[in-house]
């Protein structure tokens, strides 16, 4: 699938639209996106649609000249076409007017219209390149900055802010030009065709009318913030509930989720409401200046006409002159309220695309080359927060080729590790190398093009289950992304499906069992075919005997990899070539499993409580079935020894 090539000249600036910009400062910034140096036809467009404009408005403004002489060929007759037969004044003339009359109106109408249509292009394609920009920047964004924002509140602010590109592309070349060249011709037609007063009084009227309009949208600028603020907070109680239905329906606290998203629609409702009352008072107040100022205008030509210096031609001219001023001047008013609206729609999308990505690239960056696949961590400090340090000078390799497990507690900085190693995170001191190269120093696509992950918690698109795998790899073929579920053993699975690797599942892959989702992020890691693999708690969600069958896959993908293992069941770690302990940041004990057994240290004292666990939950699952004697108490007591370990191990 193409992607649309964005102007990487000087011109296209990061910050493409400043928020406290006027409109001009917006167009100036949009200029590379409108007028882009590598696309020819576009400009072609852009000037053809410029010609349509300046046709259709000097059209406009000749309309009402037409408008005067068929009124005056209608009542002055012979007078006002001397030399002409009388029935040809009285009849063919003011006909021939009427039918030129409607072929302008027809003309200025079908240019209008040849405008708006070779513009289409020009304007879509700004609005497609700057919000794909906004797209490609959030997922350079860190993933501290993503970890911190709610989705829903930030799907609907990308959402508005291309909504107010497309507005402002719209409104300002389509509207702006085109108004501003038709006060001028109309200023123009009417001081040569009555007098300065006339223009005076036009002049007043425009005046009063945008300087109202701009005073009360201002004022409708907060309300409509506010109104945005409220939709944001309804957006994400809504999204969040839905992605947690089952948590919801578990608790019944579906009257709860219900009554938290209905307050923040009350408070969208109040906004609302004063939005509309505010639109009412803005509507009210230019009617009245318009009104007034054409009623003035009117008044002056009545009294020319009674006096005998102009004719009803002239008087029905003004007229029809105002009344086609409205349309472009109260557009005016919309244009500059939508105007302004979108750049309040634009001011959080603005700020994504001020955001500074935590971890950049260093100007020049080198791809990583992988040659063995050697990971090297060399007194490795880092902290979320600098009052909280998570890891604590650690020290450790993995050898090309060879598995190393990290195990320990909760909140030990464990799950730390392989984000620092995928560089989602800097370390504070120390460093971290691949084959003797800094992770600092090499490219983050290419960094993570050499790494395989099998996360504990396994999130797929809500696509098929052929496209989840191809993810891996998405220019892989059919056959090699059967390939990868058969080695990742779900292929006899998927094909069992009535629509096979065409099933869709679901959001986030609710549709398929935890042991499915895993397999299936083993076989998107088997295609991506890294030397380095890294299993983060890959099989902690599951049950013990699903976690026996995923292994057999998993050391399958393992085998010929640096793999680095992320544990807290230990029972997955038995075969690993070295086992880091891990505790509250530090590195306390490494040997492999029997080493670590003998020497009675932590990891022993892992060990025996997660087997006591163990064997308490097979106890209690053959005392429920043979339903025994003493059953009750037997049961009690498990169930305590079961929470102390997790609590031990928690601590």
């Amino acid at each position: 699938m193409s992607v649309p090539q964005i102007d990487s000249s000087p011109r296209a600036a990061s910050r493409p639209i400043d928020a406290e910009a006027t409109v001009f400062g917006t167009l100036k910034g949009l200029w590379p996106y409108i007028w882009p140096g590598d696309r020819p036809d576009l400009k072609l467009r852009a000037v053809a649609a410029l010609i349509a404009l300046v046709l259709a408005k000097v059209i406009t403004v000749l309309i009402p000249y037409l408008y005067k002489f068929a009124t005056d060929a209608l009542t002055e007759g012979e007078a006002f076409a001397a030399g002409v037969p009388a029935w040809l004044a009285l009849v063919a003339v003011p006909v021939m007017l009427v039918i030129a009359y409607g072929m302008a109106r027809v003309m200025m109408a079908g240019f209008t219209q040849l405008r708006d249509w070779l513009f289409a292009k020009v304007g879509q394609h700004a609005v497609r390149q700057l919000a794909y920009k906004t797209f490609r920047h959030m997922h350079a964004l860190s993933l501290r900055f993503h970890l911190e924002r709610r989705t829903g509140g930030l799907s609907r602010v990308i959402e508005r802010g291309t909504k107010g590109i497309e507005a402002i592309v719209r409104l300002s070349i389509l509207s702006i030009m085109p108004t501003m060249l038709e006060f001028a011709l109309v200023a123009a037609v009417v001081a040569y065709q009555f007098d300065l007063r006339y223009v005076a009084v036009l002049m007043a009227m425009i005046g009063l009318y945008l300087a109202y309009t701009v005073w009360a949208s201002n004022r409708r600028i907060a309300i409509r913030r506010e109104m945005n603020e409220s939709d944001n907070e309804a957006s994400f109680k809504a999204i969040d509930s839905l992605l947690n239905y089952e948590t919801v329906k578990y608790f019944g606290n579906e009257a709860m989720e219900a009554d938290r998203f209905d307050r923040s629609m009350a408070r969208y409702e109040k906004a609302a409401v004063k939005t509309f009352t505010s639109l009412a008072a803005l509507n009210i107040g230019q009617a009245v200046i318009f009104t007034a100022g054409m009623t003035v205008a009117m008044v002056m030509a009545a009294r020319s006409v009674m006096a005998g210096t102009a004719t009803v031609g002239d008087f029905v001219m003004i007229n029809a002159l105002l009344i086609q001023l409205y349309m472009p001047l109260n557009m005016i008013g919309t244009m500059y309220r939508e105007l302004k609206l979108g750049l309040v729609d634009l001011e959080t999308m603005f700020e994504l695309l001020e955001e500074t990505p935590e971890v950049r690239d260093r100007p020049g960056a080198p791809a990583l080359k992988v040659s063995e696949g050697t990971i090297r961590f060399e007194e490795v400090a880092f902290a979320y927060d600098a009052s909280r340090p998570i890891l604590k000078g650690i020290s450790f390799d993995v050898p090309a080729g060879s598995t190393v497990a990290v195990v320990g507690p909760s909140g030990a900085g464990k799950s730390t590790i392989s984000r620092i190693l995928f560089r989602f995170y800097d370390v504070s001191s120390g460093r971290v190398t691949i084959d003797g190269q800094d992770l600092r120093d090499v490219t983050q696509r290419s960094l993570r093009a050499a790494i395989g992950m099998v996360p504990q918690d396994t999130v797929l698109f809500n696509d098929t289950i052929r496209y989840n795998i191809a993810y891996g790899r998405p220019d892989a073929s059919p056959a090699e992304v059967e390939e990868a579920a058969r080695l990742a053993q779900i292929d006899d699975f998927i094909r069992g499906l009535p629509n096979g690797y065409e099933t869709e599942v679901g959001e986030r892959g609710l549709k398929l069992s935890g042991g499915e989702k895993q397999r299936v992020a083993i076989a998107r890691t088997i295609l991506k075919a890294p030397p380095i693999l890294i299993l983060d708690e890959a099989t902690s969600a599951l049950d013990t005997h699903t976690e026996r069958e995923i292994q057999s896959a998993l050391a399958a993908v393992a085998r010929g990899r640096t793999t680095l293992v992320i544990a807290h069941r230990l029972s997955t770690v038995v075969g690993a070539d070295e086992i880091v302990v891990l505790v509250r940041g530090a590195i306390v004990e490494r040997g492999d499993h029997e080493s670590l057994l003998e020497a009675g240290g932590v990891y022993a004292g892992m060990w025996n409580r997660q087997r006591e666990a163990v064997e308490a939950a097979e106890r209690l699952r053959s005392t429920v079935e043979g339903d025994s004697e003493g059953y009750l108490d037997r049961r009690q007591g498990d169930l305590i020894r079961l929470a102390q370990a997790e609590e031990e191990d928690g601590n």
